[in-house]
Order: structure tokens, then C-alpha cells, then sequence
């Protein structure tokens, strides 16, 4: 019965975190309607969706998405490649649970993680 889940996150601006998730992910707008105070993006199966929130302080911020990948390590190296920053703590490794991952934040620092079975 479920298909699919597409998580909302906040964001303060609409047009940095667009131009965030396109430079730096790779992903694209999802629709052709631009609706004020809300973006939808998407990459290959996946979509995110954003919300305004402009009084959103980034340092109390504990959005948060986990995002299943293939081919991890060439996925981390493009973004190493462009200078994406990588979270502090979240360098490419395995898990205890056996899974490869590494985080990311963006703009108003929803924690973005990556991962893959080992």
C-alpha cells in the first residue's frame, strides 16, 4: 500500500537552498509550479520537500533525512571533489550496524546522511 516518502525539511530562503541542492547535490526542481514558500526537489528516485521558516535558527535545527544510495564512495568523492563540506562527524565509514555512510548539512543545517549496505 505505501509507495513512497518524501520527507519536508525547513528552510530560511527558497532561492539559497534551491541553489544548494542543484550545485552541490545535483538535484532538480521537481514540478513546473513555483509556489511561494515551498520547493520541491528531486535526484534520480528520491524527493525532498521544503517549507519556509524564516525565523528558523540553524543552530536549533534537528531536521534530519537519511537518503539510501548506490555506489557510495564515488557519490562522496564528487562531493569531496566540488568542496562540499562534510559534517565534522560524519566522514565516510562503516558503522557499527554495518552500514557505509557520511552526513552532510545544508544551508540551514538539516543533517543529510548517506548510506549503503556494506
Amino acid at each position: 500500500m505505501l509507495t513512497d516518502i518524501n520527507p519536508k525539511l525547513p528552510m530560511r530562503d527558497k532561492e539559497i537552498t534551491k541553489e544548494f541542492y542543484i550545485k552541490t547535490l545535483g538535484f532538480k526542481v521537481f514540478g513546473t509550479t513555483d509556489y511561494e514558500g515551498y520547493l520541491m526537489m528531486e535526484k534520480d528516485q528520491i524527493q525532498i520537500h521544503f517549507f519556509e521558516f524564516k525565523n528558523l535558527d540553524p543552530k536549533e535545527n534537528y531536521g534530519q533525512v537519511y537518503i539510501r544510495v548506490d555506489n557510495i564512495g564515488i557519490f562522496y568523492q564528487l562531493l569531496l571533489d566540488n568542496k562540499t563540506n562534510i559534517h565534522p562527524n560524519g566522514k565516510l565509514e562503516i558503522k557499527p550496524w554495518g552500514q557505509k555512510e557520511f552526513s552532510i548539512l545544508d544551508p540551514d543545517n538539516n543533517l543529510l546522511t548517506f548510506g549503503q549496505s556494506n
